[in-house]
Parts: C-alpha cells; sequence; structure tokens
C-alpha cells in the first residue's frame, strides 16, 4: 500500500488518499492521471489492469485501487 500512496502522491501531494473515497468522482484524479496511474502500476507491482477494470469504483479511494492491485496479482 506504501508504494501505491507514493505513486499517488506524486500525482497530487495536497489530497490526503487514506481518507478520500471520492478521487474519480470529485475530478480529482481525470483522465491523463489514471493512464498515468495504470502505467505506473503496470511498471510497480507488475499486474496489467484490464479495461474492464477501468471504472470509477476502482478509482474512487486508494483502498479501491489497491483490492483491485491485490486482486489481479492473485490472479
Amino acid at each position: 500500500m506504501d508504494e501505491l500512496l507514493e505513486i499517488l502522491n506524486e500525482l497530487h501531494p495536497e489530497v490526503d488518499y487514506e481518507t478520500c473515497d471520492t478521487l474519480v468522482d470529485d475530478k480529482i484524479l481525470d483522465s491523463f492521471d489514471i493512464v498515468s496511474l495504470i502505467t505506473e502500476i503496470s511498471d510497480t507491482f507488475d499486474v496489467k489492469i484490464p479495461a474492464s477494470e477501468i471504472i470509477p469504483e476502482n478509482f474512487n479511494s486508494a483502498e479501491a485501487l489497491y483490492a483491485l492491485i491485490e486482486r489481479l496479482m492473485d490472479e
């Protein structure tokens, strides 16, 4: 989780990712941020995020995003 928080903090250091659960809904993360995140996550965690998983529910919070990463790593 710490690695994910570092990646997120590089995008928007002003956000409290441990409590925010509306990153997409409140437009904190835009489409460019999400593309950057997917690339960084792929490189850092060695997982591929399929297009079907690129939905707001998976990107609205660091917790949801980390759950997605763990699920993909287990596959």
